[in-house]
């Protein structure tokens, strides 16, 4: 009789205690008490979908030119959003576009995250004369606008999508620079830094287990938000004629393509314009919820 108590204790125990969710679950979980941040998902996701499997999807064939049946209207003959000066199906372009936005978005922002964190990681934890050094780098780099010094590296090294995410990276790893030095600035601050100090801890296992597991967050947050900034400089980089070469859709070369009918045929860069607006606003919405959940200040932890 005695030794059925616990087991009936441990079965009760097991009953009453909540099962914890799984971390997917938990995203999801949170991300549906959002509006803004469900909406910013979907869009994202619808966007990262399409450019997977855009070229089985497209209704024409996004490069055959047939001038018999150019700048047609939306909804004429099957074309869903037109046709351009050529003849070529807009809504298939901006379908195939999407794809050059993806990489062109999640390329810079890694390369441009990972070149960034590793400066500011140094600037902040090693501080002196290599902190000056690289920091007085930064403030040259910011000192130029950001879209003309991505411009002239373009013309220097020329047009082409590995070409415009070099040039994207080069412009945008001071961001994270200056972000993540001051955040390791911070950190070199807290009790447990003090302490590992006070305990003999060396620097390296310091930096390696206590800082950078600390940097993910602010990392993850600010690569979601600057992703959307990196896809609209593509995309005005490709206006300017300094993008991703024709006949390649991109939604910039399109817009480009398109201002000399903005009058005679207006969904030539009204569709274009408004792909982009969508996935950047779907990109900030998604970056604005992930800072307001993973920030530990704004959630008043």
């Amino acid at each position: 009789m005695s030794s059925s108590l616990p087991q009936n204790e441990q079965a009760l125990e097991n009953r009453v205690k909540p099962k914890r969710k799984s971390a997917i679950a938990t995203f999801f979980s949170n991300l549906s008490r959002s509006w803004t941040g469900l909406i910013g998902f979907i869009i994202i996701m619808t966007l990262i979908v399409i450019s997977l499997i855009g070229q089985w999807i497209t209704p024409f064939d996004p490069y055959f030119a047939e001038f018999s049946k150019k700048l047609l209207p939306p909804m004429t003959e099957g074309h869903l959003l037109g046709t351009d000066q050529l003849g070529r199906d807009i809504f298939s372009r901006i379908i195939l576009g999407a794809r050059v936005s993806v990489i062109i978005g999640l390329a810079t922002a890694l390369i441009a995250g990972l070149i960034g964190t590793i400066i500011g990681i140094i600037a902040g934890f090693f501080r002196g004369w290599i902190d000056i050094i690289l920091m007085r780098i930064v403030d040259v780099t910011l000192s130029f606008p950001f879209i003309l010094l991505v411009l002239v590296i373009n013309a220097i090294i020329g047009a082409g999508l590995r070409n415009i995410i070099i040039s994207l990276a080069v412009g945008g790893w001071v961001i994270f620079a200056r972000v993540i030095r001051s955040e390791v600035l911070a950190l070199r601050e807290k009790e447990f830094i003090t302490a590992c100090i006070a305990t003999g801890v060396s620097r390296f296992e310091i930096l390696i287990k206590h800082i950078v597991p600390n940097l993910f967050t602010p990392i993850i947050i600010l690569a979601s938000l600057q992703i959307g900034t990196y896809i609209i400089a593509e995309a005005s980089i490709s206006f300017l004629g300094f993008g991703v070469a024709p006949p390649t859709p991109a939604w910039g070369n399109m817009l480009n393509e398109g201002k000399d009918y903005i009058f005679s045929s207006w969904w030539l860069i009204t569709f274009p314009g408004l792909a982009i607006v969508i996935t950047a606003l779907g990109v900030n919405l998604f970056g604005d919820w992930l800072r307001d959940t993973l920030d530990p200040e704004l959630k008043g932890e």
